[in-house]
């Protein structure tokens, strides 16, 4: 991934049509409706966040692969400091600081070059890290001599790394594949439709509720709508991976048809636990970091290893 690469790669170029095309298009409608007189008003704001946000996303992939790796790994340290806010886990730096720390050692390992294999990435730690992190964390309350309280710091410290860091950083490791473009855009584009079509389908057709307590706005309905979207998806951007097969092409649908919604509804019931209703407001029409981000912490890594057990990584 680089520049160069970037202008001269048709899957990227593609991309950038068919996400211009559908800003476009989405303006035009938006004003039309408000010429006629309806109120587009939070839509408004929702549509100029994604006029900052997809710019960002692209201009990111195309100064390369380093870039995309630090962009993933700053995505994910504003992700767990949200959490870290909204739980209390960011008043005492012994494990927040931790946690910044390890996250900033995933992107670490995520762009160097592997010692033995010599290779883009060193997988073999990125995958050890969370051994490594979660130890740390587990003495932190040995070495400061405490107790009370210590516990719950513990447990939100590895969630915040293994779900908020470890998780996420899988999307940036991908940038060290050969099928980096594809892998990313399709990734980013697909988990979005997915959540538009969530709303979209519950929206039309929802009747009964998914899980009441966690989300109550999500329906079976839409949730099903969504699966059979995403599992549409693939075979309409098969450009994105020329090297699928038809059983990699049906494991990606479900990947983010399932894991997109399940990653949202983790989110749902953190901030339903601690009564807030995002958890940041960094987006303009979006919430926080993490409010957009939700759906990809599932279907990242579980992307990146289906990818990995049937094509590799290099």
């Amino acid at each position: 991934m680089t520049v160069e690469a970037a202008l001269s790669n048709d899957i990227f170029l593609t991309y950038l049509v068919i996400v211009g095309s559908i800003l476009a298009f989405a303006g035009v409608v938006l004003g039309a409706l408000t010429f006629i007189g309806k109120d587009m008003s939070s839509i408004w704001k929702t549509y100029r966040g994604w006029l900052v946000m997809i710019p960002l996303v692209f201009g990111t992939i195309f100064l390369g692969r380093i870039a995309t790796i630090i962009g993933v790994t700053l995505l994910a340290i504003f992700g767990f400091k949200e959490f870290a806010r909204a739980t209390g886990l960011y008043d005492d730096w012994w494990f927040a600081g931790t946690v910044y720390v390890a996250i900033t050692a995933l992107g670490v390992t995520s762009v160097v070059t592997d010692p033995r294999l010599q290779s883009a990435g060193w997988y073999g730690m990125f995958m050890a890290l969370p051994v490594y992190v979660i130890a740390t964390i587990l003495l932190i309350p040995i070495i400061r001599n405490r107790a009370k309280g210590q516990l719950q710091r513990v447990a939100l410290g590895i969630v915040g790394f293994v779900y908020f860091g470890w998780m996420f950083s899988h999307l940036g490791f991908l940038a060290n594949s050969p099928h980096a473009y594809g892998y990313l855009l399709y990734l980013i584009f697909a988990v979005e439709i997915n959540d538009v079509a969530a709303f979209t389908c519950g929206k039309l057709f929802g009747r009964r509720k998914l899980r009441e307590n966690v989300s109550p706005n999500k329906t079976i309905e839409g949730s099903l709508g969504a699966v059979a979207v995403s599992m549409t998806i693939p075979w309409l951007l098969w450009f994105s991976f020329p090297h699928f097969e038809a059983l990699h092409l049906i494991l990606t649908g479900l990947i983010v048809g399932v894991g997109g919604q399940v990653g949202d509804l983790v989110i749902s019931y953190i901030k339903r636990d601690i009564g807030i209703k995002d958890m940041g407001v960094v987006i303009s029409g979006h919430g926080g970091i993490l409010d957009r981000v939700d759906s990809m912490i599932f279907v990242a890594p579980i992307f990146f290893h289906m990818v990995r057990w049937f094509h590799g990584l290099s």
